[in-house]
């Protein structure tokens, strides 16, 4: 590709989205929570300036953020460089013209073990404390307060609306 070929590729939706008509930031925001609330399993995306790692991970969703309980893994290597981090949930098994998706940027806080507010998400997920207390190896809660939350949703072009709508946390 030239560089006039990726500027344009790259440039597609926010090309687009200036046409398009938006929802109301309410309705968008409510859209989003009912959508994140019904869905259990993310992609995160985490990078610093050599490396970067894409994992399917389990969360809930409340409070303006997300939530995801983990192990470890290599997805830490990244984060202690760069917190910024990308989340994508999505419909499994959509034809075209029915897709529904969210795109997450935003930043990732590792939550201290046994906090208000681990012991709080622990118990959301009516997970004991003491069982998590005597794991051989502490599991990490990394919390993701969304920037920005771009969605795909082919019914709001059904009904009038730019497919594509971003919700940003001003």
């Amino acid at each position: 590709m030239t560089e006039e070929e990726y500027e344009q590729a790259a440039s597609f939706w926010t090309r687009k989205d200036e046409k398009e008509i938006k929802l109301d930031r309410d309705a968008l925001y409510d859209w989003i929570d009912t959508f994140l609330s019904s869905h259990k399993v993310l992609a995160l995306a985490a990078a610093s300036a050599d490396f970067i790692r894409c994992t399917p991970l389990e969360y809930t969703w409340h409070d303006g953020a997300l939530w995801i309980f983990t192990e470890g893994g290599l997805k830490f290597r990244a984060l202690k460089a760069n917190k910024k981090v990308s989340a994508a949930v999505f419909e499994q098994n959509t034809g075209f013209g029915s897709l529904k998706s969210a795109q997450i940027q935003g930043i990732a806080e590792i939550v201290d073990l046994f906090s208000e507010a681990y012991s709080a998400e622990a118990a959301l997920r009516k997970i004991p404390i003491e069982t998590l207390k005597k794991l051989p190896k502490p599991m990490w809660l990394i919390k993701i307060v969304p920037d920005a939350i771009t969605v795909l949703n082919s019914d709001f072009k059904k009904a009038g609306y730019g497919s594509r709508q971003t919700w940003e946390n001003v």
